[in-house]
């Protein structure tokens, strides 16, 4: 398999150059990302807790489906794909944008649209890139990012507190 290749992006998320994922990240240079929310009708958000084998982040929880944009490819397109790869939902239309996140250090310097989505699984999660996952309610992922950040991804963490300030969760309204 082949290293994948994506953008390199400037401090306004322009395509400047190309590079793999190794120098991208080994460099800190500025890329891009998406995160996706899947939740169900009873408004609990889906979570994975990410497979050990990942080079960042391993082992914490994080997004329902979350991955960087290959070289060429567009913020709503990679939302799709990444719930079609990570967790088996095939999105006939791009999720809902929620808010974009500009790179940062908890983002691991990526450029992130999140997304938002409704639906009940069952999902399929693919076993290298997730361990497990589950269903929660918003008041406790909101108190577990409180109590123990250091369970879930930083760039998660940096989504859900966002979310409550900006852009409430329709179906999670208590934030």
């Amino acid at each position: 398999m082949s290293e994948e290749i994506f953008d390199v992006v400037n401090e306004r998320d322009e395509v400047v150059d190309r590079r793999s994922r190794r120098e991208v990240h080994a460099r800190g240079l500025l890329h891009r990302a998406v995160h996706v929310l899947v939740f169900n009708a009873r408004g609990e958000v889906f979570l994975q807790k990410r497979s050990m084998s990942k080079d960042t982040s391993p082992g914490l929880w994080d997004s329902s489906a979350s991955g960087h944009l290959d070289s060429g490819e567009d913020y709503d397109d990679c939302a799709r794909r990444e719930l079609r790869e990570e967790i088996g939902l095939v999105a006939e239309r791009p999720p809902e944008r929620l808010f974009k996140i500009a790179a940062c250090a908890e983002t691991g310097q990526e450029f992130v649209w999140v997304y938002r989505l409704q639906s009940e699984g069952p999902f399929t999660l693919h076993p290298d890139e997730i361990e497990c996952g589950g269903w929660f309610a918003p008041a406790n992922v909101t108190h577990w990012v409180a109590a123990r950040p250091e369970e879930l991804s930083p760039a998660f963490v940096l989504i859900w507190r966002q979310s409550a300030q900006t852009a409430p969760f329709g179906g999670a309204k208590n934030l």
